[in-house]
């Protein structure tokens, strides 16, 4: 199994030593030529969605990546890469996002909260964090919610998440992306 980390911008190489960590190769993807590797799934890591976006787009990775998710490649987005997955940005997923929606940098937090068919205390640090303010349809399915706010959904393979699970010891988040890639 190989699988892609965007690795533009944020916390890409917490998510590597996580799958490295699962016995997992990973590769990181900084220019096309990236992309055009052999991949069995993607991850799009948390930092800032802004920034991320415009360089996907100046990058020309913008269209290959949105092709090939809707072509069923998994992904698994955290925080800004939940944001990337929504409407508005890579439009691979059925909801809308709340950017900042817990507050800024002084508005980050830890949680432990159940995430359905992953574990009933999952630990989670969330970084001037997103939340789903709307889910479009059934296909998407809500996994989490903390302080009445959906903070990880499901959809085909495509997993979202508004928290971090790379920044805690904990990798059943990582695991069950494994899962959904086999």
């Amino acid at each position: 199994m190989r699988i892609a980390v965007l690795a533009l911008q944020g916390a890409f190489i917490e998510h590597e030593q996580m799958l490295q960590h699962l016995g997992v190769e990973t590769f990181e993807v900084r220019q096309l030529a990236d992309w055009q590797q052999p991949k069995d799934g993607l991850i799009l890591p948390g930092g800032e969605s802004t920034v991320q976006m415009r360089l996907l787009r100046q990058l020309g990775l913008m269209e290959p990546i949105r092709s090939d998710i809707s072509a069923g490649l998994p992904v698994f987005g955290t925080c800004a890469g939940m944001i990337l997955l929504s409407r508005g940005y890579l439009d691979a997923m059925d909801f809308r996002v709340r950017r900042n929606a817990f507050g800024r940098q002084l508005g980050s937090f830890n949680a432990v909260a159940p995430v359905e068919t992953v574990g009933s205390d999952i630990p989670m640090t969330f970084i001037r964090a997103p939340y789903i303010e709307e889910v479009l349809n059934n296909q998407c399915r809500v996994l989490s919610i903390v302080d009445g706010h959906v903070v990880a959904a499901k959809q085909g393979h495509r997993l979202a998440a508004a928290f971090h699970p790379e920044l805690t010891n904990d990798d059943r988040m990582h695991r069950y992306f494994m899962e959904m890639v086999c």
